[in-house]
């Protein structure tokens, strides 16, 4: 028999900061740049087509000593049985042993990892002095891609939210985004301590819930989206010189937020380039000959180690295409089962 630790949501909630979380996905990268990380072939099945499927998302990192996979099921049924429809489980191996050392919630993990992400894209591709910030998408990964953006990029003044399908929802969660940031990310610091006042300086912002979302765009200096639209919401005749996009919400084919024309004004990195070009937001550039695969510059891991240049004027276009992979959820679970493991918090079983 061994050990392996468990951690629900709640556990996940309390053992995970963004700070470093960030810095952990940016060693994701790097890692994969590295060749130190390898994902696997996707599995996904669907027990009934539109009703019901599942997909599993697996990979390793050697620097790190893990591998293992992330486990998500979409039940539509559920909604019925008071249950969610989307269910989320990560287990993390030992690389050298192959034994389990942890089975975690994948919800709150996700949120973290996925808002670390397109901060870190607009981190290595906004411009450096960029102070205003359009969240497109006031989902429930609103709030991730919101609290990492501010703790990762330094001069932001103002944050626009737009949801172009929840036009209620968007002045609900500006009104209320203070006070979730403070409360769920500001409060993992030690008051006084130097982080603390570092990331509650840059929470010091302005929200406001916009119904324009042409003039939001014309006026933004970094666009993250975060939406399940199949349609563009954003124009390419809105976009001016040295906008940088963090697009998030295409993950699966047939998947838009943006209009494929500003692909060919830009320059493109993405995670993973196989993933972005089938499932992501580079998918419908290429197969309606705006860009060419060849023409993506490199994967995000390969400008953080600096193999690639982002970029190279203020004047730039540049776009990260996040489609989310599972080198991301194993760093941040591994996180977790340490800082658990220090704090002595989940349930350790025999097994």
């Amino acid at each position: 028999m061994y050990p392996i630790r468990i951690l629900n949501l709640e556990q996940t909630e309390e053992v995970l900061e963004m700070k470093t979380v960030i810095k952990d996905i940016e060693e994701v990268y790097a890692m994969k740049s590295r060749g130190a990380g390898k994902l696997f072939p996707l599995v996904f099945h669907e027990f009934e087509p539109g009703v019901a499927d599942m997909d599993i998302k697996s990979g390793l990192l050697e620097d790190a000593g893990i591998f293992g996979l992330k486990l998500v099921s979409w039940f539509s049924g559920n909604a019925e049985k008071g249950m969610p429809l989307l269910t989320g489980t990560v287990m993390v191996f030992d690389i050298t042993t192959g034994k389990p050392l942890g089975l975690l919630s994948a919800e709150h993990l996700t949120g973290m990892r996925t808002g670390a992400a397109g901060a870190i894209g607009a981190k290595h591709l906004a411009r450096k002095g960029s102070e205003n910030l359009l969240m497109v998408g006031a989902g429930h990964q609103a709030t991730y891609q919101v609290a990492a953006s501010l703790i990762a990029l330094d001069n932001i003044r103002k944050v626009r939210v737009y949801d172009p399908l929840l036009s209620d929802n968007t002045v609900s969660f500006a009104a209320r985004i203070k006070s979730v940031l403070m409360g769920s990310f500001l409060s993992k610091y030690d008051p006084g301590s130097e982080d603390y006042e570092t990331v509650a300086k840059k929470f010091d912002v302005a929200f406001e819930a916009v119904s324009d979302i042409k003039s939001a765009v014309e006026n933004s200096d970094v666009i993250i989206t975060a939406t399940p639209a199949h349609k563009p919401i954003v124009s390419n005749e809105w976009v001016r010189e040295g906008t940088h996009f963090s697009c998030i919400g295409a993950d699966m084919s047939g998947k838009q937020e943006i209009d494929e024309r500003i692909f060919s004004r830009a320059r493109v990195f993405v995670d993973d380039i196989v993933q972005a070009v089938n499932v992501g937001e580079c998918e419908i550039p290429v197969k309606k000959g705006m860009i060419a695969k060849d023409s993506i510059i490199g994967e995000i891991g390969d400008l953080i180690c600096g193999s690639k240049e982002g970029r190279l004027s203020e004047r730039d276009i540049t776009i990260f295409d996040s489609t989310g992979i599972a080198l991301q959820d194993l760093m941040v679970a591994n996180r977790a089962l340490k800082s658990a493991e220090e704090k002595n918090i989940g349930s350790v079983v025999e097994l």
